[in-house]
């Protein structure tokens, strides 16, 4: 695990691991920061991802998430700006968090909508 310029470590993307994934994403607020993100175009700093809970509560789940490579975080003055490791999820996991959002896609063949879940 790499600690960049603002002090954070994040995982190389070779040693991420699909345990650690389902770990952090196992806990409903840790999940719901994860479609916050997925969702926004843009970074977003740790208050906008609290939905009222304690900061204290809050570092947890961000520590968690950086820990298993779900989320990236940089300091932006007195800011912690997060972001979605979407691309390099992919990469590593292809399908993988389309499944764990609930995105659809065109078939390979693009003539219907393909179910990610039951019918």
């Amino acid at each position: 695990m790499a600690r960049d310029e603002s002090g954070f470590s994040h995982p190389d993307e070779g040693t991420l691991s699909l345990e650690a994934i389902f770990h952090a994403l196992s806990d409903p607020y840790r999940l719901r920061i994860v479609r916050a993100l997925a969702a926004s175009a843009v970074p977003m700093n740790c208050g906008d991802l609290s939905f009222g809970r304690p900061k204290s509560s809050m570092s947890h789940h961000f520590r968690i998430l950086r820990a298993a490579g779900v989320l990236h975080t940089t300091s932006q003055g007195v800011e912690h700006m997060n972001s979605l490791r979407r691309d390099m999820l992919d990469r590593r996991f292809p399908g993988l968090m389309a499944a764990i959002l609930g995105e659809t896609g065109q078939s390979a063949a693009g003539d219907h909508p393909r179910r990610l879940t039951p019918a």
